[in-house]
């Protein structure tokens, strides 16, 4: 049986993490000592789009990109930059947010509301363009 569930995990997350709006997030993104990092599954950057500028890292990889010892490690997450994380709706990001400070990332922040929240305020967006896999050669 479950004992804890999504909304509570979330809820503890955002009391351990910093969680910031929209708005925040707007007149912080332009910082060159901010990135904001998109964790949605490619799939939904494909279909809704992104935050100009942000890095993708998806949710089920984060972890690996994050861990220097990680044979996975992007460079980018060892910048000393804050990174704002945000999903499409502000849960997995507080999850994320919370599990990267806990490894040591820092400063760390989500955007509450995710990119529906972004979008709904206006925020800028570009489109995704799909890669799709190249035909085989007969």
């Amino acid at each position: 049986m479950i004992t804890k569930g999504i909304k509570q995990l979330c809820a503890e997350a955002e009391q351990e993490i910093e969680t910031l709006s929209v708005a925040q997030v707007l007149e912080a993104r332009d910082d060159p000592d901010v990135v904001l990092v998109d964790i949605r599954d490619v799939r939904e950057l494909w279909r809704e789009g992104t935050i100009p500028d942000a890095i993708h890292a998806p949710r089920g990889m984060l972890e690996f990109w994050v861990d220097p010892e990680s044979p996975y490690h992007r460079e980018d997450f060892g910048s000393g930059k804050k990174f704002i994380f945000y999903c499409a709706g502000g849960l997995r990001s507080a999850l994320a947010a919370q599990s990267v400070h806990r490894m040591g990332l820092e400063p760390v922040a989500h955007m509450a509301g995710g990119y529906s929240a972004w979008v709904e305020a206006d925020g800028p967006t570009i489109e995704k363009e799909a890669r799709l896999p190249k035909p085989k050669s007969d």
